[in-house]
């Protein structure tokens, strides 16, 4: 069968062949997703190593994020034009070599350039898998179910960063969490030059030079903006000026595709409320998911003392509900229909951050299990629905930008949460410090080295001894729990608004069933379209 928009290929929808390309295309998937998160538990190694400041270590995390989102969607957009099968290889190939980079970098200002070049990787290897399976599974049941094991392996790669992490440093020095990613990267590369089909737009039009470059940069500037709110502050000039920027270098973006004969992103396609409302269900879980995994890795450390390890094997519960719900979700869909198994799923991830939101100070990892839980089963029936969703109105020429714009929103949303999840912690924790330790007088350097992090005050605590260490771990652990609660019942507020929006924007069951029919996904659009 030859679809609109693809090249014939024997890992084409009849060949039991695209199961074997659909796990390569996964693996892929999974060194890029994991890397969100994988470096977590080695942040306070790099300290000791590399003599990392804390701003240092923000910018080692969210460098990759960075580059990452601001790619997407051009990526995703070259994928259509140049083949989608080189545009992943090309990404396994750098990704590959930025992770050797910074598996042996010996300065900090090294190793975050390298991790803005895995970035790039990551951002040409993740629409490129999610357009490859949309284009090779071409009846709609089949499509959902590999989208589903596509999202479980997103899920679970963002959940299982932590355990790796720990587990590597377990027994191997700090750059394993990078070169980890190699053999895994070569191992895809190899294994799709025979399994992976190629596909692209064969009526691909010239580049969009200017809609990209205004994409990158606003998409770049706002995520900086998102990234540096938590330490500058939400009303600060900075943050205020490169957001006001970044948007308003967006709409102009908006306006230029309007008008361009050959957009990269087609805004009819945003008023398609089976493309847009979905992608929006997507940003709002991962901001749940993200800033919750956030808290949890501190709380895990920090409040029960559990070492990086023994913290990552505790995340299991959230990253196995999502690898576990996510391929059953298309059940759901079948049943119910994408509104309802989205609004069903957002719905479970607020109960997720409540139930979590609500710990104490006497709170164990018993008391939290059930929250975790629940963010994996919602973030499980989510991700792949909505995405399943997207991917099946777009028309198959374009499922690079369709890949690209999801992957936008799933890392925006992602930052997004972080910031806002860690900048409420944050701001609760030192307002709460400052007023429990305010009669002690400490020395200024002292006071900041409390404020800073629920870590280093313990560590001050330690050091200090006696009745005033005592007093400073107390006041610590309440100031963070504090914190933790006010941030986590933000995103839930978030998550449940999440939850009517899905449930009032995006099309009933028999819309969704149409938009999925074969002949509007792989096929000529309809004439409505």
């Amino acid at each position: 069968m030859r679809t609109h928009g693809t090249e014939p290929s024997a890992a084409g929808s009849g060949s039991p062949r695209r199961w074997f390309a659909l796990a390569v295309l996964c693996v892929s998937l999974l060194i890029v997703t994991l890397d969100n998160t994988v470096l977590n538990v080695a942040l306070p190694t790099l300290v000791d190593k590399l003599h990392a400041s804390s701003s240092d270590l923000q910018w080692i995390v969210d460098a990759y994020v960075l580059v990452f989102a601001g790619l997407l969607l051009v990526s995703g957009s070259l994928a259509d034009r140049v083949g989608r099968k080189c545009t992943l290889l090309a990404g396994l190939t750098a990704f590959a070599a930025c992770s050797t980079w910074a598996a042996f970098s010996g300065s900090v200002g090294s190793l975050i350039a390298a991790r803005a070049s895995m970035g790039i990787g990551a951002a040409l290897i993740m629409p490129s898998t999610l357009a490859i399976i949309t284009s090779t599974f071409t009846v709609p049941r089949e499509r959902q179910r590999a989208i589903s094991l596509w999202a479980a392996t997103s899920g679970a790669g963002i959940a299982l960063g932590p355990i790796v992490g720990g587990l590597l440093l377990e027994h191997f020095w700090w750059g394993s969490v990078f070169l980890i990613n190699v053999p895994i990267a070569v191992a895809g590369f190899a294994f799709a030059l025979p399994f992976v089909p190629d596909s692209k737009n064969p009526s691909a039009q010239r580049p969009d030079l200017v809609g990209s470059l205004l994409s990158i940069a606003g998409l770049g500037l706002l995520l900086y903006a998102i990234i540096e709110a938590p330490a500058h502050g939400w009303a600060s000039t900075l943050v205020l000026a490169t957001g006001i920027g970044g948007l308003a270098i967006l709409a102009a973006f908006v306006v230029l595709e309007r008008a361009s004969t050959h957009p990269m992103l087609n805004p009819h396609f945003l008023r398609n409320r089976s493309f847009s409302a979905p992608i929006l269900s997507v940003g709002l879980t991962m901001f749940g998911l993200f800033g919750s995994l956030f808290v949890l890795t501190q709380f895990l450390q920090f409040q029960l003392g559990f070492s990086p390890l023994q913290a990552g094997v505790r995340m299991l519960p959230a990253a196995g509900a999502i690898a576990v719900v996510a391929p059953l979700s298309s059940v759901l869909v079948r049943a119910f229909g994408t509104r309802v198994t989205i609004a069903i799923g957002l719905f479970i991830v607020t109960a997720g951050l409540w139930q979590i939101s609500s710990a104490t100070g006497s709170t164990t990892y018993g008391g939290v299990v059930v929250g975790m839980a629940l963010l994996g089963v919602g973030a499980g029936l989510v991700i792949p629905s909505a995405t399943a969703s997207v991917m099946g109105s777009l028309p198959g020429e374009h499922t690079g930008v369709g890949g690209g714009t999801n992957g936008t929103f799933l890392q925006t949303g992602g930052a997004l949460g972080v910031a806002v999840v860690g900048s409420l912690l944050s701001n609760r924790y030192d307002d709460q410090l400052t007023s429990a330790l305010a009669a002690y007088h400490l020395p200024h350097a002292l006071d900041q080295t409390i404020r800073g992090t629920l870590g280093s005050a313990l560590g001050v605590a330690r050091h200090v001894g006696g009745t005033i260490g005592a007093t400073i771990a107390h006041s610590a652990h309440t100031a963070f729990m504090s914190g933790m609660h006010l941030g986590l019942l933000a995103a839930a507020i978030v998550t449940l608004a999440g939850t009517l929006i899905a449930l009032t924007t995006i099309p009933g069951k028999a819309s969704t069933s149409r938009r999925h029919h074969p002949a509007e996904v792989g096929g000529e659009p309809s004439p409505g379209d």
